[in-house]
């Protein structure tokens, strides 16, 4: 990650620390971050059960993660990983998801479309932070210091319960969306397009024989 900016932020975050935020930045926490996955928005929002706890109260920074932890001898719990998912899913619970919580940042993998920053996102003043590539679940659990709760273990099991994690130095992080609904990866998905027409600029064209084949990029065949 050299030359890549990097920003450690205290949670809850604010506005104005966000807003200074770059697509491509590299971003570490410190405080208190929730998980919630698919399970625990799916209760919240879907069936209307009401949070355990108010999660404003918690912090605004929520990540889309289930942990691997085990329990000491003295009934605290030990957190040697956390593996993010696909956050992408989540998409059709977000207006509910940021009324209810008051969230100002989502953590998540993958990302999500400049779509949903623009319609879901922006309108809160919130933004996107994804992880680093893959097996980065260990290197995420070291900044991990202690869990200092954790709701509806028993009912919904280790990945999908609420867990609240006081965290330092926990990333490396991503900034995939900023708080104008700019998306990283769809910058540069643009920009891989727009040069891909050209990589072959110059060569022959090559001999087609076989059904279906073609060098038109619009062209389907069935």
């Amino acid at each position: 990650m050299s030359g890549m900016r990097e920003v450690r932020l205290e949670t809850p975050v604010r506005r104005e620390d966000l807003a200074k935020l770059q697509l491509g930045d590299v971003v570490y926490l410190d405080g208190v971050v929730y998980t919630g996955r698919e399970g625990l928005y799916k209760r919240l929002i879907d069936d209307g059960v009401p949070p355990p706890v108010d999660l404003a109260s918690l912090s605004n920074v929520n990540f889309h993660c289930s942990p691997a932890a085990s329990v000491e001898p003295d009934g605290t719990y030990r957190v040697g990983a956390v593996t993010a998912t696909a956050s992408f899913r989540f998409s059709r619970w977000l207006t509910k998801w940021f009324a209810l919580s008051g969230c100002k940042v989502i953590i998540g993998k993958g990302g999500m479309s400049e779509k949903d920053y623009r319609e879901h996102f922006v309108p809160n003043g919130a933004l996107y932070l994804t992880t680093v590539g893959y097996g980065t679940g260990a290197l995420l659990g070291r900044g991990v210091k202690r869990v200092r709760d954790v709701y509806w273990l028993e009912e919904m099991g280790i990945a999908q319960a609420l867990w609240v994690f006081e965290v330092e130095r926990f990333g490396p992080f991503l900034v995939e969306s900023d708080l104008r609904g700019n998306g990283l990866f769809d910058r540069e998905g643009r920009q891989i397009r727009a040069a891909t027409e050209h990589l072959y600029d110059g060569l022959r064209q090559p001999a087609l024989r076989r059904y279906g084949e073609t060098t038109d990029r619009s062209d389907e065949v069935i």
